[in-house]
Parts: C-alpha cells; sequence; structure tokens
C-alpha cells in the first residue's frame, strides 16, 4: 500500500461503497420497474401512444311497403381543436373558412384562445373527412355521426316518430323498434404517430361497426300521401277540431295508410305541440253511435233470435225507453233488419237487441274486439271501453246497441268491419311487414294471422248486402263510387261532456270497404265536432271517405273494379227478354272471333303484366279470372296456348 492510498483509504472506501450501492439501488429500481410494475407502466405507455376511437354505426331505415325510403341518415361532422398545437393558425382558418363560409374572424378567435379545447364546426354537412389537407394537423379532431332526418316531412310523421340528438328513438316506430334500428357501434385502436397525429395501423385491435336492421311497414306512401291530404280539406271545410282516418286491407289486416290531423313535421318536432304528435287512430277512443249498430244485428242472426222477414215496429221516429225518449232521424213505421241498418233506425236496433239480451250483446262486442287492444305493433293504443256487462244498468242494452254508452278507436272500429268484410273472421292488425338485416337477410316477418271466426260466412254475407244498401239508398249514399260497389255504414254520436249528451257537439264517422263482393280496401274516417249539418256520418265522414278511395282507385292499378255478372237476357224498355239466336257467334268471321265453331278459347299470355291488363285481356278473350297476391303476373294456369271452354277460370299468380 503506498502512503497516498492509506491517506485516502476510508474516502475511497465510501465512494466506492456508494457506487456500489447507487448500482444495486438502480438494478434495483429497474427489476421493481420492469418486473413488478411492468404492467401499469405498459398500460401507461399504451395509453400515451394509442387511443381507442369509436366507429359509429349507420341507424337502419325505415321503408315503405314499395320499397320507398322513409327516413334517411345523413352524414355529419363535428370538429374540435386543441389550439396550443397548431402552429399555423391562420393558414387552418383560411382553409376552414373557404368550406364552410363562415367570417374568417370566427374561427381565428377560436384557435387564439386559451382554452385546451374548443368546437370549430358541429353538425357540419361538408364531408371534411375527404380533405386530406386536414387529415395531418396535430391537434385538429374531426369525428363523424350521423343524424336522422325525414325526407317526407310530415307524411307518416306520427307513425314514424322522431330521434334525439344522440339518434335514440323516443317516439313512434324510432322508438318501438329502436333495438332493431340501432345498430352496435364498432371501435379502432390508433397509434400516435411521429407528429402527435393519431392515425389507425396494421396490427391493432379493429371492430368494424354493425349497422342496424331496416324496418319494412306496410304503409303505403301514396295511400298515406292521399289520406293526410283528404283528412286536413276535410276538417277544414267542416270546422272540425280534428279528423283521423285508418285504411287497411281487410283480407290480411295490413295497415295502409293511419293518420290524424292536426300533425307535424318530424325534421322540426319540438316546434309543434304535444298533442299533434300523437296517432289519435290508436290512442284516442269515442263513442262511434250507429256505425256499432253491426255489433247487435250480427249477434242477432248469428244466435237466431231473429229472422231476415221479422219486422219491427220503429214508432214512427219516437219511442220511450223506460224513462228515455229515443228518436230517429226520420219517421219510420215497420222495418226489416235490412232496413233497419239501411235507415240507421235507433229504435229498430234497440229492439232487436232487447231480443237478444245483455250477455250476447257483450259477448259479440267482445268478438268484435271491443275493449281490447288489437296489438297492431305500436305501443299506447287504448283499449277503448266496454263496461262488465255485470254492471250495465236496464238502459245499458239499448244504448249500447246504438252505440252509447261504449268507446272504441279508430284501429278498433276499422278491424271490426273488416271481419264482416273478409267473410266473419277478426284479423290482427299489423303495420310491420319485415325486419331485414343490413345484409338484406330478414330477421322477422309478419304473417296474416285470424284471432277467432266471430260468425260465419252466410251471416256476414246478408251483413254486407244490407251494408250495400246503406250505400245504394240509405244513409250512405255520399260514399258511393259509381261502379265499385262500396259498402259502409254512417255513424252520428253525440259527445258526452260534463256528465250529459251535448246536442251541439258531434262525432261524425264512417266506415266503407269496396268493392263489396270480394273486398280489397277498408277504411275508417272521424271527424272530431264538426259544424251541422255536416256532423252527420253521412254528410261529413262519408264525404271524405268517398274522395280518398276514389284518388286510389285513380292511381293504384292494383285495385281491381268487380266483375259485373252478365243477365241472361236483355230487356226492352218495356222488360220484354230479347232472346239472341244461337247462330249468332257463327255469323262472326273466324278471323275476328276468339272462339271457334266448338265454343273454345286458347288461353292468352299475360305473364309480365299488371293486374289490370291481365283482366282486360282475360275477360275480352272470354275466360274469367282468379287472382292470387298482387304487383306483375308472373305465372298463369292453365299455360298461355290451352284450349279452354267460354267462361272457364284462368287462375293468374302476382308478385
Amino acid at each position: 500500500m503506498t502512503k497516498s492510498f492509506i491517506k485516502y483509504k476510508t474516502r475511497i472506501r465510501i465512494i466506492t461503497s456508494v457506487v456500489i450501492l447507487f448500482w444495486v439501488v438502480l438494478c434495483g429500481r429497474l427489476f421493481s420497474v420492469q418486473i413488478f410494475q411492468g404492467d401499469e407502466h405498459r398500460k401507461k405507455l399504451v395509453a400515451q401512444a394509442h387511443r381507442k376511437e369509436s366507429i359509429p354505426a349507420e341507424r337502419g331505415n325505415i321503408f315503405d311497403r314499395n320499397d320507398g325510403a322513409l327516413t334517411r341518415n345523413i352524414a355529419h361532422y363535428t370538429i374540435s381543436v386543441d389550439p396550443s398545437k397548431i402552429t399555423e393558425k391562420n393558414v387552418l382558418a383560411k382553409k376552414l373558412h373557404k368550406i364552410t363560409g363562415r367570417p374568417l374572424d370566427y374561427y381565428v378567435n377560436k384557435l387564439n384562445s386559451n382554452k385546451n379545447f374548443e368546437f370549430l364546426e358541429r353538425n357540419l354537412k361538408n364531408n371534411i373527412i375527404a380533405e386530406k389537407q386536414f387529415q395531418s394537423i396535430s391537434g385538429l379532431d374531426i369525428k363523424k355521426h350521423y343524424r336522422r332526418t325525414y325526407p317526407h316531412g310530415s307524411i307518416a310523421g306520427q307513425i314514424l316518430g322522431y330521434t334525439d340528438t344522440d339518434d335514440i328513438g323516443i317516439s313512434g316506430i324510432e322508438k318501438d323498434y329502436d333495438k332493431f334500428l340501432s345498430g352496435t357501434p364498432g371501435q379502432v385502436i390508433k397509434s400516435k404517430g411521429w407528429k402527435g397525429k393519431y392515425q389507425p395501423r396494421s396490427g391493432l385491435p379493429y371492430l368494424p361497426a354493425v349497422n342496424g336492421n331496416n324496418v319494412k311497414l306496410t304503409i303505403d306512401l301514396n295511400y298515406q300521401s292521399i289520406l293526410q291530404e283528404e283528412l286536413k280539406r276535410r276538417k277544414k271545410e267542416t270546422n272540425s277540431i280534428s279528423a283521423m282516418g285508418i285504411i287497411m286491407n281487410p283480407q290480411t289486416g295490413a295497415i295502409l295508410a293511419m293518420a290524424s290531423v292536426p300533425d307535424f313535421d318530424n325534421n322540426y318536432f319540438s316546434n309543434y305541440k304535444i298533442d299533434n304528435h300523437h296517432c289519435r287512430a290508436i290512442t284516442d277512443q269515442f263513442e262511434p253511435g250507429s256505425t256499432f249498430k253491426i255489433v247487435a244485428a250480427v249477434a242477432a242472426l248469428a244466435e237466431n233470435k231473429i229472422s231476415l222477414t221479422e219486422e219491427f215496429n220503429c214508432e214512427n221516429g219516437v219511442f220511450t225507453y223506460f224513462d228515455s225518449e229515443i228518436e230517429d232521424h226520420e219517421p219510420y213505421g215497420q222495418l226489416t233488419i235490412s232496413q233497419i241498418i239501411k235507415h240507421s233506425s235507433n229504435i229498430g236496433i234497440i229492439k232487436i237487441a232487447e231480443k237478444l239480451g245483455s250477455k250476447k250483446l257483450h259477448k259479440y262486442a267482445r268478438l268484435f274486439g271491443f275493449g281490447l287492444t288489437t296489438n297492431l305493433g305500436l305501443n299506447g293504443e287504448t283499449s277503448g271501453t266496454l263496461k262488465p256487462e255485470k254492471t250495465w244498468s236496464r238502459i245499458s242494452v239499448g244504448q249500447i246497441s246504438m252505440g252509447h254508452e261504449v268507446a272504441v278507436s279508430a284501429i278498433q272500429l276499422a278491424t271490426a268491419f273488416s271481419a264482416i268484410a273478409n267473410g266473419g273472421y277478426l284479423v290482427k292488425p299489423y303495420i310491420v311487414e319485415q325486419i331485414v338485416q343490413s345484409d338484406n337477410k330478414i330477421e322477422k316477418h309478419n304473417n296474416i294471422s285470424y284471432k277467432r271466426q266471430i260468425a260465419d260466412e252466410n251471416i256476414m254475407r246478408e251483413i254486407k248486402k244490407m251494408l250495400r244498401q246503406v250505400i245504394t239508398s240509405g244513409t250512405g249514399v255520399e260514399a258511393e263510387i259509381s261502379g265499385w260497389e262500396i259498402a259502409g255504414k254512417t255513424g252520428t254520436a253525440q259527445k258526452y261532456i260534463n256528465g250529459k249528451y251535448s246536442n251541439d257537439e258531434f262525432i261524425s264517422n264512417f266506415v266503407g270497404f269496396f268493392p263489396v263482393s270480394e273486398p280489397q280496401i277498408l277504411s275508417a274516417i272521424i271527424l272530431d265536432e264538426p259544424d251541422s249539418p255536416l256532423h252527420w256520418g253521412g254528410k261529413g265522414a262519408a264525404v271524405a271517405f268517398k274522395r280518398i278511395m276514389q284518388r286510389i282507385i285513380n292511381m293504384d292499378d292494383k285495385i281491381t273494379p268487380p266483375v259485373k255478372k252478365q243477365e241472361p237476357y236483355a230487356h226492352t224498355e218495356n222488360n220484354i227478354p230479347i232472346i239472341q239466336s244461337k247462330k249468332f257467334n257463327d255469323q262472326i268471321p273466324v278471323l275476328l272471333s276468339t272462339m271457334n265453331s266448338n265454343n273454345v278459347i286458347r288461353v292468352p299470355d299475360v305473364r309480365g303484366k299488371s293486374l289490370k291488363k291481365a283482366i282486360k285481356i282475360i275477360s275480352n278473350a272470354g275466360l274469367n279470372i282468379k287472382v292470387e297476391g298482387s304487383g306483375q303476373v308472373i305465372s298463369q294456369n292453365p299455360r298461355p296456348g290451352t284450349v279452354l271452354r267460354h267462361k272457364e277460370i284462368c287462375l293468374v299468380q302476382l308478385k
């Protein structure tokens, strides 16, 4: 050992110890960081270098039965910024000004803010993401989202409903089918680049968004437009406080149109009264008046309580029923059930109901669906009011038989009359045809559903004859459309206000369908408090029905007119039959006749034709036609060219 070492021995040991201790502590710390705290620090590193972003899912759209779009999703963009990270603020301000047209000073002030976060634009429709000049700017964040719009404004607005700012349904179909319409957002992990901009990179987790399902309704956009236009027109003409209507297929229960006015525009729903948002056709109930008389009529015939020829004394228009005085709008004497329905005699239907009894009347009111919701597929439906039979008073049988002491909704009334139109079956109405996934796979499909049979077809055929007479020579003549065999029933009900029936406020309603032989379309129209004399069902609501049906007939060639039965003989003015010569067909030149000497016909080819054209071609050929489906003819049986005899049936299938 040197003298120097001995002299600095203590210092050297201290320094050596310190160095060794330093490395021991450092190694221990590194070991702790890497082994014990490795996961924690790794998460912090990933959090700083990566960012999880949500990929918005597009909400499913709603379509009418012809695949017409009733909703649309418009892409919007939100631009936000951290002003402290923007270097060329004036350059960015000029670029945004050029795209949006906002004043340049607006962006300059935002970019020079002392805040760490500023919105530059919200709900911008311009596709700014496509502008590459913005993609590499550090501190600038652009997010895409969708906003719901309704291209047809108020058309079907009450059915469709609307969404909130988060694209969640809060009314109508948008709310009731939100779980189908809402998609599932995706996720993407973005990595921080050398410029501080987060960008997607291969190898990082990526979960694509799943768009929402589309909902196809039974609603026909053209029918819906006509219904709303005519309801508004009639409401204004009659000075009613509101009007509502339904158009449906009585054979299937499909709702083709449904509306009430006043209505609202879904795009600006906050600008309208909340009452306008409700579809009164399912949410409101009213006393129907004479349209309810079909219940007692069907029940009495079905239970064999009366016959078609039995007459009832209608007391020349005035009748004391217990302590109440009942009046008819016209004085009548002896009337059959057919005449009672045709003239809408209150006295006559009360006498029929008395023979029927309270239990049977209540039973058939329930069978027709009154007092129960129809479950058509929309929330908010009222069940109406039908009191338990045990609580009825001594005059309830008479009052209910003519549509008092009972409350119904428009959908209940339309469904009840559909049972008459289709031959006696209470069909379940529905408004959603199918739910289709984004890859066009059908997730859910509504099938035709019959709840129960109310009465047999023969009885319903007689009721339909009565309803046809209502139009030809009864209270509903204003609803007649020449050549279309309209059948229906008028109703005029006093409103029950402050514990008594008003003599000034009325409900005018009418339910009709056509053609009576094979009903294709049914509609119920209701006017609330129309001015006199338009308060009568046959003067107020029936006129709106006729206008609506005329426009639909002229617009839709899928609706076929009734086939007129040919009379066996023609008649002179003096009703003398004219016997046609049996040799008449032989007098037709062969080249001009579809029939040969053996009275046979070759089936014409109607494939690809519309229903209207197919009916015309086959009828002109001398054959009868039977139709299945709707749309264009896709097949026919027998095949084209097959030889048939005169008036034999040719079956055509449409799609």
